[in-house]
């Protein structure tokens, strides 16, 4: 196969993308998959009696070492429009992953919800970025499905394991019904931990948004509620490639948000200052059972979600 482009991210992370078609396979810092590695079902059950730290770690080590559905690895491009200072206009193509991160293989994958520390750790450790709210709002758009979203009866369960699988099971159901093949852009499942400027001001705080539905509304505005250490069942983590095309040139995402003139392009909060750092020391902070970001279960405020409309 004749490749149009060559990106290399981070001098390790390589986006082949084919003239006509999806960017091809990501390779460099994700290892291959593991020969035994563990199905969804298999993973659900290995952290079934863990306690959420060490349920992060384990998700950390799985995904680290290779063990994720091989349809992730295909990024898809999603195309970003603005206008510069004097009027210039701009346009970028950005590369994602088609579904939020899971474990296992393509025929029996859980969609696994992870802290903010955790999300920070992979996308680093792998040259990728989280999204920003203009991000995920073009990701909804450009989606070539639509899943309903499914809220479960809020409360301490929404952290568990099993609230992970039910909802999981949710969303196959209706990706079967949908006739989703594997490696097809889908939007709607989940809500997005999303990085920004919000978060300069609250380092301790995780930032969510997205959960659209069927309309085009979020259920959930761009939010700093929880902690930095919290995780439940309605959130998704959806890599971005750190390396985007802005007018057919390659630049880092981290860069484009740090230029006031050129942050607009996938931001429509304004510049991230010292992003970079955010993230490094955010994947470097582990949660401990009395973190400062995450007050004891007993001190959680659940919120009622509305069944979409």
């Amino acid at each position: 196969m004749r490749y149009s482009r060559v990106l290399c991210g981070l001098a390790s992370v390589c986006l082949f993308a084919a003239r006509g078609a999806a960017p091809g396979g990501l390779s460099g810092l994700l290892p291959a998959i593991p020969a035994h590695a563990r199905t969804g079902s298999q993973f659900a059950k290995y952290v079934a009696s863990m306690d959420s730290r060490q349920r992060e770690q384990a998700i950390l080590s799985e995904i680290l070492a290779g063990n994720l559905p091989a349809f992730l690895r295909n990024l898809v491009p999603v195309k970003l429009n603005y206008l510069a200072a004097g009027g210039k206009a701009v346009s970028a193509t950005l590369f994602v992953m088609p579904e939020y991160l899971a474990v296992g293989t393509d025929h029996d994958f859980l969609r696994i919800p992870m802290n903010l520390h955790t999300a920070s750790a992979v996308a680093s450790k792998l040259g990728f970025v989280l999204p920003t709210r203009k991000i995920v709002d073009a990701i909804y758009q450009q989606s070539a499905f639509h899943f309903s979203p499914e809220p479960m009866t809020p409360g301490p369960q929404m952290r568990s394991t099993e609230y992970y699988q039910v909802h999981n099971q949710k969303i196959e159901t209706q990706s079967r019904a949908l006739g989703v093949l594997p490696g097809a852009l889908v939007s709607g499942d989940k809500k997005d931990v999303v990085i920004s400027p919000r978060l300069t001001s609250n380092p301790q705080q995780l930032a969510i948004y997205g959960w659209h539905r069927l309309n085009g509304a979020p259920i959930q505005t761009l939010s700093t509620v929880h902690g930095a250490c919290y995780a439940d069942y309605s959130h998704g983590v959806r890599l971005v490639s750190e390396i985007a095309l802005v007018d057919g040139e390659r630049r880092s995402i981290y860069d484009i948000l740090e230029d006031p003139e050129m942050a607009g392009l996938v931001s429509d909060e304004g510049p991230i200052r010292n992003l970079r750092s955010f993230v490094t020391q955010e994947a470097d902070a582990p949660c401990g059972q009395a973190s400062p970001g995450l007050p004891p279960a007993n001190q959680l405020t659940f919120f009622t979600q509305r069944k979409p409309r």
